[in-house]
């Protein structure tokens, strides 16, 4: 395995840090790449993900896969992959019990997850340890791009390509701070997740009327408090460090947009309830007030000159805005009503 240079190393695991809120460095150097798997349906594309993580120029410290759930899915990962630790998820069930697992096991100072339906680029690991450095970075994102397992949707704008899981327009298009990274790629100091308490198996899930709402704010609530515990640190977006993520017929469909949408509504409610609103939807103001007007005042404008889809795309960035809004302010009432466990921090 490739060692990193001594300066990049004290930075990495923040040993030569000093000053009050900063993490403290616990683990040796490098980067743990941590891959989550749950279904059988993946496998072919699991194999992609870990072939991607080991053929990187900088060479991971070692690659965990966890399962969850799935004792066939781990029995045949154990048996296909040679030199990567396969686990099973020993925390709560789902996606962030899974990463939560993959810290445990993990020994570098960089905890770097992959999804496991994304290929990451051969300069992607290098790309995220790089942005390290800067010691007040806590985490880094990088770009997602799609790989269309069909003809993409004409009538999806970019602006709402976080429908399926990819990097949307109103991101930063250069090296810049940001709230929380796309958790299909991203990395995270050890010490930062050790001291921040790890991802929150439970958020999202909330009881309202009898039905489970399945939620996907875990990554920015963790964010959000690793800021309010090393208030001098930030979450950093570098372009390079790129992956293409996997996006299947069915995400690509009307009705997969509509579930996302109120999925995404819900999930908010939660995160603002855990967060408050000044942190829980700081990026998104922005985004609505900005992002999504100008995507459809473009849209209008290229309809007026013929081009097909604009006006569907248009209107899919006013129903997405709308499904989105009224699952987040249905939520809100039938949590302050009590028909939704609140959950404390």
């Amino acid at each position: 395995m490739a060692n990193l240079d001594t300066n990049t190393s004290s930075n990495l695991t923040g040993e030569t840090s000093s000053r009050a809120g900063e993490p403290s460095g616990t683990r040796s150097a490098g980067a743990s790449v941590i891959i989550c798997a749950y279904t059988l349906d993946r496998r072919d594309e699991l194999a992609c993900a870990v072939q991607s993580a080991l053929e990187q120029t900088l060479p991971p410290r070692e690659v965990t896969v966890v399962v969850d759930n799935n004792p066939e899915l781990l029995a045949q990962a154990r048996e296909r992959f040679d030199g990567v630790q396969v686990v099973a998820n020993h925390h709560g069930p789902g996606l962030s019990g899974a990463r939560n697992t993959g810290a445990d096991v993990s020994s570098g100072s960089i905890l770097v997850f992959l999804d496991d339906d994304g290929v990451a680029s051969p300069q992607w690991l290098q790309e995220h340890l790089a942005g390290y450095s800067d010691p007040s970075v806590l985490g880094i994102g990088g770009d997602v791009t799609p790989i269309w397992r069909s003809d993409p949707p004409r009538w999806l704008p970019e602006e709402l390509y976080w429908v399926i899981g990819c990097t949307y327009t109103g991101m930063p298009v250069e090296p810049a701070p940001i709230r929380n990274p796309i958790g299909a790629n991203m990395s995270i100091r050890a010490d930062v997740f050790a001291g921040a308490g790890g991802f929150r198996h439970e958020l999202g899930r909330l009881d309202v009327g009898g039905k489970a709402i399945t939620g996907t704010a875990d990554e920015t609530e963790f964010c959000i408090r690793a800021l309010q515990r090393y208030p001098d640190g930030q979450w950093f977006y570098r372009p390079a460090a790129s992956i293409r993520h996997v996006v299947t017929p069915h995400r690509a469909t009307w009705r997969h947009f509509v579930d996302r949408c109120r999925l995404e509504g819900g999930s908010k409610a939660v995160l603002v309830g855990l967060r408050g609103q000044r942190s829980g939807l700081a990026s998104e103001r922005r985004y609505v007030a900005r992002v999504l007007p100008l995507g459809v005042l473009r849209e209008l404008r290229a309809a007026a000159r013929g081009e097909p889809y604009a006006l569907k795309r248009a209107g899919a960035i006013c129903a997405g805005l709308g499904i989105t809004t009224l699952s987040y302010l249905r939520a809100r009432v039938e949590m302050a009503l009590g028909g939704g466990q609140r959950y404390s921090s």
